[in-house]
């Protein structure tokens, strides 16, 4: 191959390789920007969620004694959760759908909602807003504030399970219990394969 010709593939080669890395800098810049348009967004949206609750919770003590139940829509504000040890607070959305884990908390429907008898099944990113929930202890109080009344949980235990163990988030006794569940590892890079519950029941 002559001169000429090795000189041209090599000007080729080098174009070629700023090319790749120009492409790849774009998309890294790009994840970058949407992950962090995503992160204040999310943001904005509790501070949102949680002056609302706030808002509400005189006017609905107001009517204590002619207050039906509450009817949630996916999306709707449920309440909030605050676990002071831990320095979380987090409000609760109706529905654990993808958009709506990435604003909050999520009550996952079918489970007992707030002042209800039965098991309140509530999720969250573990990357996120339940990324707390790693050092989580037995006996640890957790708050669920809502328009109905502030509700006090002590946590019995922790567990991991596999993503199909759904008897986690069943009622065992007439009791109101709180279930609170995650991906696991925390630290897991992609779809993490366990889940992280907590358990804990009501108390005065």
């Amino acid at each position: 191959m002559s001169t000429a010709n090795q000189e041209l593939l090599s000007t080729r080669k080098a174009r070629f390789l700023r090319w790749i890395q120009r492409v790849l800098f774009m998309t890294g810049a790009l994840a970058l920007g949407y992950v962090a348009f995503t992160l204040w967004q999310a943001r904005l949206y509790q501070a949102s969620a949680k002056r609302y609750l706030e808002s509400q919770i005189p006017a609905e003590a107001e009517h204590i004694d002619i207050r039906p139940r509450p009817v949630f829509k996916n999306g709707d504000v449920v309440g909030r959760i605050d676990i002071d040890r831990l320095g979380m607070s987090v409000a609760v959305l109706q529905g654990a759908d993808a958009r709506t884990l990435r604003l909050g908390a999520g009550h996952i429907p079918g489970t007992s909602l707030p002042g209800e008898s039965g098991n309140i099944g509530i999720a969250g990113h573990r990357d996120t807003f339940f990324r707390g929930l790693k050092d989580i202890r037995q006996k640890d109080e957790i708050q669920l504030q809502t328009t109905i009344g502030l509700f006090h949980y002590e946590v019995d235990w922790v567990k991991v399970v596999g993503p199909d163990e759904t008897t986690v988030l069943e009622p065992s006794t007439t009791d109101s219990m709180l279930t609170l569940v995650t991906c696991y590892p925390f630290y897991f890079i992609g779809p993490a394969p366990q889940r992280f519950v907590v358990r804990a029941h009501r108390h005065q």
